[in-house]
This record gives structure tokens, sequence and C-alpha cells, in this order.
């Protein structure tokens, strides 16, 4: 029995989405605030009985509280009507706005006994089985009584209202009146009192056949709520929390605030797995055995070393009545010898001599992330054995015939918050197989593990199988009014193919860096110069990029569009500088770019990403809403013809990558250049010669397949304040558009297109 998919609605930014679950490892990746801690809240808050009660009006999408107060508004107007109007109390006005989760499972045939009380028909043979559970009033008589108890609540203070007003209107027209607003205000206002005292969740059992429909299934009148707790007995679910610090809301669960410090968490194991005195078997008498004796010998020693001050007590009389004798037992309790500070401590030198046994120190100077890591793994070994009934445990459960859940869903909230950079790959590689290290687990496959991870961390997502991840999609506001919402793209879709392309791509980020997931925006740029030099035009000119979390991969041209398929899943932002790489009609080789040459365009992404065309005077003249395709979130940014002012003129010029382009637009700095070394030199040489065309020839010249543009950016950043680099126009084009698509104004991107039209 596996977890197959949920689905989401209403709960928080999570409109409708689906969240495919992998038979393994599951990971939630996204931007700040894209919805994964909702997500992960949402399995927690649902699937975890003792946090339904935790539910609260914070909960539910902010776009549906428009309609749900307009249900009491309607139920205000219908008894304000002459005559009065009949209300709508059913329970079909709530459930289109309320929170709720479809789970849907993958259950084997042969474990028919354990799903039996969610079947939806006598002739289902195996297959996905679905469940909702929603907020929704508590019984079918809820809704009328919370329309009795909102319409009292609100006529009494409604009739407040009005009588002060009449008395204050008696006092004197003069007088203001006030602006006092009493509860209920609306039907948030009434809920954020009284919604546990009128909903609760309740489960219904769905149709196998919509299991795959991309809307939830509606309602019927055949769906009647089940009794219970639908996943009593088929599941486990244990929770690790992130550790905050602040008001999280579910810092109650899981080890959030447990003493993580690996000493305690023994004793707890051992209380509940091991403890000799608990539920004695054969293997325990040795141990109880010797306590006993230890315990007897240890009485005696008592006796003997109180005799004298104890004799001096009762020739006192004391304690007195009937003259009592003071006796001493001492009770020993296996688990004390793990309850002080030096339990558990760590060998510093790693060897069998005994005579370094003393070189060993308390765990508490361990490093801290190693602690927390040991803490993690310790907490999934405590978890899984709880599952398997390891030790006393089993013993305790068999007494209540209880058999074990056929699945075991793990859940971990942000595991980066316990851990250190270097712990956490060692972490997240680690993790899945302690949940299954077990001999039963190995032998008996109907015994299943599934583990969900949020996570914010590149690291984590780098060394996780990519079609495991499950990325949080935020969409894009048209105005500063539009409520934030979220959907889920399952990256199996993009690395699950098998294809060349999602080869690449898994290649391509695996040797770089995965932040590219968690990113507000991504640039994509040409070399390592740019990769150098453009971090800096942001800080110097951007401070609204600057703030951003902007993830920047030095892809080339003719690799770019490579990239499409998973820069349109993730929908973010995209910037791709590339550089012109003009090419002869008729070959392959370079050509230095001019009109009117019937030149081609060499870039990959010049050609099929944007503006899609070959011959190098259409690329020239693309217009920049022709540099922006996918739907608007990617602009396309390559060198063209720039006006440049050489000598007492300006003239034109066309340049052939970012280095050219770059002194062109810092032509003054440039010229002064001439005892820098390497690239940066020859190009200083020639912006020193006496026409601006034999600056551009020299300069393509110098940028043959031995130039070293990395040695370049090198020694400009050490020659050269930053700050005293301008960006060359079409990075410049390209930034303001990156700008503009980040704050989120739209009529700023449209003045920066009309803007650069009228440059051309």
């Amino acid at each position: 029995m596996k977890i197959s998919h949920i689905d989401i609605q209403n709960f928080r930014k999570l409109k409708t989405c689906r969240v495919e679950i992998e038979d393994k490892s599951t990971i939630f990746v996204g931007a700040n605030n894209s919805g994964k801690t909702s997500a992960m809240d949402a399995l927690i808050m649902f699937l975890k009985k003792s946090k339904r009660r935790e539910i609260s009006t914070t909960d539910i999408t902010l776009s549906n509280w428009e309609a749900i107060n307009k249900i009491a508004r309607d139920w205000v107007a219908n008894a304000s009507a002459e005559p009065p109007k009949p209300s709508d109390l059913s329970l079909n006005i709530w459930r289109p706005f309320l929170p709720a989760i479809d789970v849907w499972l993958e259950v084997d045939e042969l474990q028919i006994h354990y799903v039996s009380h969610i079947l939806p028909t006598l002739d289902w043979d195996g297959g996905l089985l679905g469940v909702r559970l929603i907020l929704e009033p508590k019984e079918q008589e809820t809704p009328e009584a919370i329309y009795n108890s909102y319409m009292e609540a609100y006529s009494a203070a409604q009739g407040t209202l009005a009588a002060r007003k009449s008395t204050k209107e008696n006092k004197g027209a003069n007088e203001s009146l006030s602006t006092l607003a009493l509860w209920p205000t609306s039907m948030r206002d009434f809920l954020d009192r009284k919604l546990q005292d009128f909903f609760s969740i309740n489960a219904y059992v769905l149709d196998p056949a919509h299991a795959q429909s991309d809307l939830p299934q509606p309602f019927t009148e055949f769906m009647e709520p089940l009794e219970g707790d639908p996943f009593d007995g088929l599941f486990k679910i244990d929770i690790i929390n992130a550790q905050r610090g602040f008001s999280d809301p579910n810092s109650g669960e899981g080890t959030a605030n447990t003493d993580r410090r690996l000493s305690s968490q023994l004793r707890h194991y051992f209380n509940e797995h091991l403890d000799p005195s608990e539920l004695p078997d054969a293997s325990d008498l040795d141990a109880l055995e010797a306590m006993e004796a230890a315990r007897t010998a240890f009485d005696q020693k008592l006796k003997s070393s109180f005799s004298v001050a104890i004799g001096e007590l009762e020739g006192l009389n004391y304690p007195g009545f009937s003259d009592p004798q003071i006796l001493l037992s001492s009770k020993v309790k296996p688990v004390e010898g793990l309850n002080h500070d030096s339990a558990v401590q760590f060998k510093v030198v790693r060897s069998e001599d005994p005579s370094v046994n003393d070189l060993c120190l308390p765990e508490k100077y361990n490093g801290l992330g190693y602690q927390n890591l040991i803490s993690m793994i310790f907490n999934l070994i405590r978890f899984r054995d709880e599952w398997m009934r390891v030790g006393k445990v089993g013993k305790r459960v068999k007494i209540g015939n209880t058999p074990i859940e056929p699945l075991h869903l793990m859940l971990i909230e942000e595991p980066e918050a316990h851990l250190h950079a270097q712990v956490q790959q060692v972490f997240i590689k680690k993790a899945y197989s302690v949940l299954r290290n077990h001999s039963e687990l190995a032998e008996k496959p109907q015994f299943s593990s599934q583990m969900v991870v949020s996570t914010h961390s590149s690291h984590i997502a780098h060394e996780t199988d990519f079609t495991g991840l499950r990325y949080f999609r935020r969409k894009l506001l048209a105005s500063g009014l539009e409520i934030p919402c979220a959907s889920v793209v399952s990256m199996s879709v993009i690395f699950g193919g098998g294809t060349e392309t999602s080869k690449f791509a898994s290649r391509y980020l695996k040797t770089t860096h995965c932040d590219l997931f968690f990113a507000d925006a991504a640039i994509l740029v040409e070399g390592p110069v740019e990769r150098m030099v453009v971090p800096h035009f942001i800080r110097e000119h951007y401070p609204e990029l600057e703030r951003s979390y902007i993830s920047l991969l030095e892809i080339g041209g003719s690799h770019a569009h490579t990239l499409r398929p998973l820069i349109k899943a993730l929908g973010i932002p995209t910037l791709v500088l590339t550089d012109l790489d003009s090419i002869k009609k008729e070959s392959t080789g370079k050509a230095q770019p001019k009109r009117g040459q019937s030149l081609r365009t060499g870039n990959d992404t010049l050609k099929n990403w944007a503006p899609a065309k070959t011959a190098l005077d259409e690329v020239l003249a693309a217009t920049p809403q022709e540099k922006i395709t996918d739907e608007g979130l990617v602009r396309v940014a390559y060198p063209c013809l720039t006006k440049v002012q050489y000598l007492s003129e300006k003239e034109d010029a066309i340049p052939y990558t970012f280095e050219d382009a770059l002194v062109l637009e810092n032509l003054t700095l440039f010229k002064t250049m001439t005892d820098s070394k390497g690239l940066v030199k020859k190009m200083a040489v020639a912006v020193n010669k006496a026409t601006l065309d034999e600056a551009c020839k020299d300069m393509f010249d110098a940028l043959d397949k031995n130039a070293k543009k990395a040695e370049m950016a090198l020694e400009l950043l050490y020659t050269t304040e930053p700050n005293l680099l301008e960006p060359p126009a079409y990075i410049k084009e390209g930034l303001d558009w990156l700008n503009a698509m980040l704050i989120n104004d739209a009529s700023l991107v449209t003045t920066s297109l009309v803007m650069q039209e009228e440059e051309l």
C-alpha cells in the first residue's frame, strides 16, 4: 500500500493542486513563500488526528473569504426582506470554499482486509482508492445551528449599535456618531471565534473512476460521511518539524520542542523498547537478577553505614508512635544509568587500546551540526522501531492485538534548520535507508515507507533523484490586489522522460548547483566574464534585484535552450544573456557582425528560442516583444546595434560578444588600461586605434578561440572598481525587464518595451 497522490484544496495559498507522492522519497522545493510549508502543514493537520483541532480561519485560502462572507450577507438580506425569504442552509454552500485533501491510495487486492471500510463498491479488485478529508459543519443539523448562532449574535450587535446611535442623535445633531463595530461584523469575524465549535474534519469515500481528473470530484447525494478515522490501521504518520524558534503553528509536534541530545533520546528509547523491568522475558532475567543482587548488597551497606546515626535518632524516640524503626531500602532503576550528562561520550582517539579509553568528551562538546544529524537519524530509528513494534513496544501492542500498519509516512520539514550544510547531504542520502533498515521490511514488501521532505536547501536537492522533486510554483500577480496562490509541478515530467534534453538538464544541475529550484528569478549567462561581472551590475544599479534571490547559471548559447522545458515548468522570470555569434553564410566560420552581408547567427538560443531567427539582419532587427517568449516569462538579450561616442562623433557599432560590448560601453576607462595584461590589454590597444572600425576589427580578432575570457574578468576585478563599469546596452535592457517583472509593475514592463522600441 502506498499513497499515489494527494489533492489539496482551499488550504492557504494552495487553492487547488495535486502533489504526487513517490514510492520512496518526495522532496518539496520552491522559492520562499511558494507553498511548501502550506502543503506540509495540510498533510500534518489533516492526517494527524491530534492536529485537526488546530485548523483555524487563517488556513482557509484568502480569496475564498469573499464567498464565505457572502453566505452571511445573504442570510441577513433574506431575513430583512419583506416578507422574509428562506436561506440556503445546506452543506453545499460551504464545501466549495473550505480546506480539504483527497488522499489516493494504491492498494493491492491482497490487502483488501485493510481497506474494506473505504471500498467504493463490492466490485473493487485493486487499484486506487480515494478518501476526502474536508473541514465542514460537524453534522447535518449544524448548518442550521450556525445560522441561528450567527443571526442571534449579529442581530444583538446591530441592535446595540442602533440604540446607541438613537441616544446620540437625541443628545444633539452636532455630536459625531461612533464608528465602533461589534462582533460579528462578518462571517470571517464570527468564525475566528467559533470555527471549532461548529466545524470538524469529515471523511468521504471517492470514486476511483475520477482519480486522475484535473479537478476535484464534486460531492454527490450518495456520499455519506465515514464513521471514525478512515486511516486508522492503514498508516503510521511521524513528523519532524522545522525548528524555527518563532511562532510555528506545529511546533508542538514531532521533535521541535524536545531535547535533541542523544542521551535524552537513548533514555526515551530505553523506556519504550528495552527496559527489562517492564514485560520481562527470558532474555531480561539475567539483568534483573544482577540488579536485585546489587540492590541487596547496597541495602546491606546502607544498613551498616547508617546504623550509628539511625541509632541516635531512635534513642531520641524519633519518629515516635509505637517505636517504629527506620529502614533504608534502595531502588535500582536501569534508566538512571543513562540519566547524567556523561551518559553518552565520544572517543577522541579511534583505537581499541584500553589506555586511551579515558580520552573521551561528553556529547555536548561534539559539533552542533553532527549532534543534530545524530539526533534526527536516531529519531528515524525510533519511529521505525515503534512502527515495527521492536522490543517492549511489541509486547504492549500485542496485548491490544493491533496489527502493524502497512504504510509508514514520514514527514520531515526543512531538515536544514537542524543541520549544517556539510551534513545536509549526508542526512538526505541516509534517511530513507534508515527507515527501511529492519529485517521485517526487507523480507515483507507489503510494508511500505514513504518519506516526504520540504526543503529550501540546494544541498539537499542536489543529493536527491530529481524525478522525486515537487516544485511549488508561485503565480505571478497581475496587480497588487491579487491574492497570491501557487501550483505544484512534478519534476518527473522534466527529468523522467529519458530524453537527451532531460538527461542534459539533470547532469548540468548535478555538476553546478541546484539553487534554481529556490530562486525568484534566473539569469542564464554565456560565459565566465558575465558570471563574474553581471552580479556587480545588479549590486550597483538594481537594488530590487539585489534583494531578490536570483540564480545565475553559466551556460553557453548553444546549450541554454536545452533548459527551456525546465524553465517553463518552474515558471520564474528568466533572463538569457547570450552572444550574437555571427557566422558566414556558406560556412560555420565566425564573421565580424555587420548588416547587409547575408550573415547568419550560429547561436542555437537565438535560432530556436527567441527571437527564433537565423539571418543576422533579422536577429538585429528583432523588436523587444520578439525577444520575449514563453508566456512573457523569458527574455533573451544579446548584442545589437549600439551608438558609440568614438573620438568626436557618435558612430554605429555591432559587438560580437559580451566582452567587446563591455569595452564599447566603457571606452574611456579601457583606453587607459594599456598597462594591463592578457585580453584586457588587447582590448585597450584596440580602442586606441584611429577609427572605430579598426577598433572593432581588432577586438573581434582578439576574441578568438584562444582568448582567455575568464582571465579578463579576473583582471577587471583586480584593477577596476566594479562601480566604474557601466553595463552594455543589451544587458541593461535585459536587467530593466527582469527588474520590472520582479517588482510586478505591469506598466513599467510596458514602458520599458516602448522605450526600447523607440531607441531602435
